[in-house]
């Protein structure tokens, strides 16, 4: 029995393992040339550059951060100051499913 245990274990070493390629897309954030406010920017410099924002969400937490949404970017703010800018996400046409009528 411990001959036939130890020809299994050894043939089943040898094999080689197959896997499939799963290749997901990544679509790209964005456009790349889309202007965007710099970190410590102040919040009227961004306001005189960029115009209202679309959205103003409320300062949360302590330190006090806010984000201003634009169409194809959104702004954080610590305080009076951009701590972040971020280009929205861009779904790529290609990789909507088609919908049947």
């Amino acid at each position: 029995m411990r001959p036939l245990l130890l020809i299994l274990l050894i043939s089943s070493l040898n094999t080689s393992a197959h896997a499939d390629d799963i290749k997901i897309p990544v679509g790209q954030q964005g456009l790349a040339n889309v202007p965007l406010p710099s970190r410590g920017d102040a919040k009227i410099d961004v306001l005189d550059r960029f115009g209202l924002a679309d959205e103003e969400h409320p300062a949360i937490g302590q330190p006090p951060i806010t984000r201003w949404d634009y169409r194809d970017f959104s702004v954080y703010f610590e305080g009076n100051r951009v701590i972040d800018s971020v280009v929205h996400h861009q779904h790529s046409p290609s990789l909507q499913p088609e919908r049947q009528p």
